[in-house]
């Protein structure tokens, strides 16, 4: 057809991205030591709101591990004046949401309300933080639920997968070698009692910072935290014992062998780059390119090339401390050593073969191009703040982003690739068959093997959906 029959011959290009600056916020900080930034967005008045504490999984003691999550989830479990049904309640009445998360490196409690009941919502907010009660019987019920958790992770190669990774690249003393949510050996022995002395010892003004964005008045955000939060005290500090030992420098391979699996989860990685980097930037742009967009080398050569897989990634998970590089894939059985070694070719040439001006095209248009559509909402503007307080970042970190990113060249990519992806270091993660693919690993030559039975049989285990695409962000998430 033609064009005059209404079909196109050509593909769109791409328009310039629009201009865009991040909202200005107003920051200030209370006698008390708690620092309150507030964003106003004209025409958003559905308010988001978030109080950080810089005290995340990372920071808890090996023997208490998965304490810090479980306290988090336990603050809105019920406080001095509401039990968990009165605190819900009361949440909706205001047409409010009030959530509780906690990551490696903080917690953090919220809402989302409507801008005409702040006052209530904040008033909430402020019970959940200062005054949770730590009920027997919801801990009794959350621990429980995590346990449970736990042995459903067995069943599940994915997540198997991530735990085998986590455990073969970080040292036994190092945090990050097990789940933020700690293991069944510590959870196991959690109590309410537990949960109290954890929010007694981290909750307080000198690490928390207060962050509202929204159709709001920063004046009056003030007030309201000064009346709720100015006689706020209490809190220690986070301990600054090193978080992300390596446990060993040399490539290795570890099996997790699931008779009958019909598909490979394949990690392969190293630990990587805490987000205070003076890279960051770069490593950016770079991870896009290996493996962060659909159009990434990585996926293009796994999956649309060779068709081993419906999605290959890689990119590396920031924190305070170093976080895991890694590339990852579910593969069919029998191509699991092909995609090893591919994955293997694509990290070496990444590191050897500078990328070419269309790469480099791309990876800078799409994140600059989607970073303001991240910030439509009060939400996400809430959340890439709470990563500047959490990792110490100066103010204009989000204003300078766009700039930043158009800044990377050809050869900053390479650069950072030789420096941060070292192949030689990294741990072979494999959850599958070993029966069907144990002779062609070894004759890959890769390093020294182990094969370790998995508690969780596979017959009969359906085919994955895929390996969901890792996006390549804009900001951290302040998790």
């Amino acid at each position: 057809m033609s064009p005059r029959d209404g079909m196109i011959t050509q593909r769109p290009q791409p328009g310039a991205p629009r201009l865009y600056e991040f909202p200005a916020t107003v920051r200030t900080t209370l006698p008390n030591g708690l620092a309150i930034a507030v964003t106003p967005m004209p025409g958003r008045a559905l308010i988001a709101a978030s109080l950080l504490l810089r005290w995340g999984a990372s920071d808890e003691p090996a023997a208490k591990a998965g304490a810090t999550v479980l306290a988090t989830r336990g603050l809105t479990e019920g406080t001095e004046r509401y039990d968990a049904i009165a605190l819900t309640e009361a949440a909706e009445r205001l047409g409010a949401s009030v959530h509780a998360e906690a990551g490696w490196d903080a917690i953090s409690a919220g809402f989302d309300v409507p801008a005409t009941r702040i006052g209530q919502a904040m008033d909430l907010l402020a019970e959940v933080i200062r005054r949770p009660a730590f009920p027997t019987s919801e801990i009794d019920r959350i621990r429980d639920e995590r346990l449970t958790d736990l042995i459903q992770a067995k069943a599940d190669p994915r997540r198997r997968a991530d735990e085998a990774f986590a455990r073969s690249i970080y040292a036994a003393d190092s945090p990050y070698h097990r789940p933020a949510g700690g293991a069944a050996d510590t959870v196991a022995g959690i109590t309410a009692d537990d949960l109290r002395a954890v929010h007694k010892g981290l909750a307080g003004p000198q690490r928390a910072t207060l962050i509202v964005a929204g159709e709001v008045d920063p004046d009056e955000v003030i007030a309201f935290a000064t009346s709720l939060f100015g006689d706020w005290e209490g809190g220690g500090s986070a301990g600054d014992a090193p978080i992300d030992a390596p446990a060993e420098t040399t490539r290795r391979v570890r099996v997790v062998h699931r008779p009958g699996a019909v598909q490979t989860e394949i990690r392969l990685g190293h630990p990587g780059l805490p987000r205070r980097t003076p890279d960051y930037h770069a490593v950016t742009v770079m991870s896009a390119i290996l493996g962060g967009l659909f159009n990434s080398r990585l996926n293009m050569n796994l999956r649309e090339e060779k068709g081993y897989t419906y999605g290959a990634g890689a990119g590396f998970d920031m924190r305070r401390g170093r976080g895991p590089f890694s590339a990852r894939a579910a593969v069919n059985t029998e191509v699991t050593v092909p995609a090893i070694v591919e994955t293997l070719k694509e990290l070496d040439r990444m590191r050897e073969t500078a990328v070419t001006d269309a790469e480099l095209r791309a990876a800078r248009d799409y994140l600059i191009g989607v970073f303001p559509l991240r910030f439509e909402t009060p939400g996400p503007v809430v959340g890439s703040l709470a990563s500047l307080y959490l990792h110490g970042l100066p103010d204009d970190e989000l204003a300078t982003y766009r700039a930043n990113i158009e800044a990377v060249t050809a050869a900053d990519v390479q650069r950072v690739a030789r420096e941060h992806i070292r192949p030689e270091e990294a741990a072979l993660i494999l959850v599958g068959d070993h029966d069907q693919f144990g002779a062609a690993l070894e004759a890959l030559n890769l390093g020294p093997i182990s094969v370790e039975a998995d508690d969780a049989p596979a017959e009969g285990e359906a085919p994955a959906e895929g390996e969901r695409q890792a996006s390549a962000e804009a900001e951290g998430e302040g998790r």
